[in-house]
């Protein structure tokens, strides 16, 4: 009985050290475009570039602004995230994957082929890799979003295009 009494009284006394820890979880500021997002951890903004995946360019219409609006749709202001950091990009952007509860936004993305999976970098997702090329086999058959034209450009294929002038 005392142990009881002892378990209860510990759950007890930690169950606001709990509650003031689920309030600390990364909170969403703003989406950029559909793989990038920004969030403060601890009060501190921090860019997330979302790891494994790649967006169409907001230039790339109607599928770029398309992804934007569906990532701020998954992602509103002031929603709290759980971040799995994969590394800093060259440009200083924490690159991660980011969950609502136990459930990846990118990997999200891609299963509404509103982004595509960034084979380049799927290494980084190793634990989930199937999961993403899975997503995207069946968004591709579904022709869903981005899925939905006959020749896409991939967005790092128009990327390159943009920077040589095509």
């Amino acid at each position: 009985m005392k142990i009881t009494k002892l378990l209860f009284a510990c759950i007890i006394a930690l169950a606001p050290s709990v509650a003031i820890a689920q309030n600390q979880l990364p909170q969403v500021i703003s989406v950029g475009d559909g793989d990038t997002v920004r969030i403060a951890i601890n009060g501190k903004p921090e860019t997330v570039r979302l790891g494994c995946i790649d967006a169409p360019e907001k230039t790339q219409k109607p599928y770029g602004p398309s992804a934007t609006q569906r990532l701020r749709q998954l992602l509103p202001k002031g929603q709290a995230v759980q971040v799995r950091q994969i590394e800093r990009d060259r440009y200083g952007r924490l690159v991660g994957e980011l969950f609502l509860g136990n459930q990846s936004v990118n990997l999200q993305m891609v299963r509404e082929g509103r982004a595509v999976v960034y084979t380049q970098y799927l290494d980084n997702c190793a634990v989930t890799k199937d999961e993403y090329l899975k997503a995207e086999a069946q968004a591709k058959q579904k022709r869903l979003g981005f899925w939905n034209q006959n020749n896409p450009i991939m967005p790092w294929n128009y990327r390159a295009s943009r920077r040589r002038g095509n």
